[in-house]
């Protein structure tokens, strides 16, 4: 069986206040691999689907599990783990998934255009106004962010499919990129707390086998489902973004007044 002989670790991102306004991801050394491979995958923060390698911290993960068939563990891991993910052999052929979920980091925002740059970006055209009719100071606040992070790995024949896993936010991959009969279209439920989020902004980033990187715009319909076409041989981060007023907000001037959620989905698509 592959899960018992699974030792190593997945990992969390450290919080960093640089970090907040960037994606967070996770990696594999390789999408598909054999039978009886190892499996390497780092966490990675930063922007335009490149960054950071980060360490494993295990006091600001909040989750971390791996799944493949049925099978659901978590993987204990030890602090300073780099590559984060370190998975010997793989016994059994299926799609793999990591789950993984951080405890919340705080950023604090000392300027304003930041902020609204942020709101743009990430699809919040209200955020700003709804700050300032909150009362909240533009001068210095505070955000709480967590990562609701997957990844897909086809191992051997890489048959399988993805589920939900009950994270906050979360990407469910409706088509398998690595099954013989994949049709070049990458069909992705989003979900927040339970529930389809429709109409949110889903930012695709697709990395070809030369590094360079290209960034498109998608919106989940009503039912909280997108349909992106994708290229074979090429690797993909989906990512998406929660903003929402903090518990908090306007109790405590020390507490943040913001909590973003970020989802983000990474796979490959096998060269024809």
């Amino acid at each position: 069986m592959f899960f018992p002989r699974l030792l190593t670790v997945l990992c969390c991102t450290l919080p960093l206040a640089s970090a907040g306004a960037h994606e967070f991801w996770i990696e594999p050394e390789a999408y598909q691999v054999a039978r009886g491979d190892t499996i390497h995958a780092h966490f990675k923060n930063g922007e335009n689907f490149a960054g950071s390698n980060m360490s494993y911290l295990d006091r600001y993960a909040a989750r971390h599990e791996m799944a493949l068939g049925q099978d659901v563990h978590p993987i204990p891991g030890r602090a300073g783990d780099r590559p984060a993910v370190q998975l010997p052999e793989a016994e059994q052929e299926g799609l793999l998934v990591l789950v993984h979920e951080t405890t919340p980091s705080t950023i604090t925002y000392r300027d304003w255009a930041k902020f609204l740059k942020f709101a743009k970006h990430k699809d919040f055209a209200t955020a700003p106004a709804d700050h300032i009719a909150a009362g909240w100071s533009q001068d210095e606040f505070r955000e709480h962010y967590t990562r609701h992070a997957k990844a897909l790995i086809g191992i051997g024949n890489g048959a399988g499919a993805d589920r939900a896993f009950g994270m906050a936010t979360e990407f469910v991959a409706l088509s398998n990129p690595y099954a013989a009969d994949f049709d070049g279209t990458m069909r992705v439920a989003l979900s927040y707390q339970g529930t389809p989020r429709a109409d949110a902004q889903i930012e695709v980033f697709d990395r070809a086998p030369d590094g360079t990187v290209d960034i498109a715009l998608y919106r989940s319909d009503a039912s909280g489902l997108a349909a992106i076409p994708v290229t074979p041989g090429h690797a993909y981060l989906f990512d998406a973004v929660v903003l929402r007023k903090a518990p908090d907000a306007g109790d405590d001037p020390k507490a943040p007044v913001w909590e973003s959620l970020w989802a983000a989905l990474t796979f490959a698509v096998p060269a024809n």
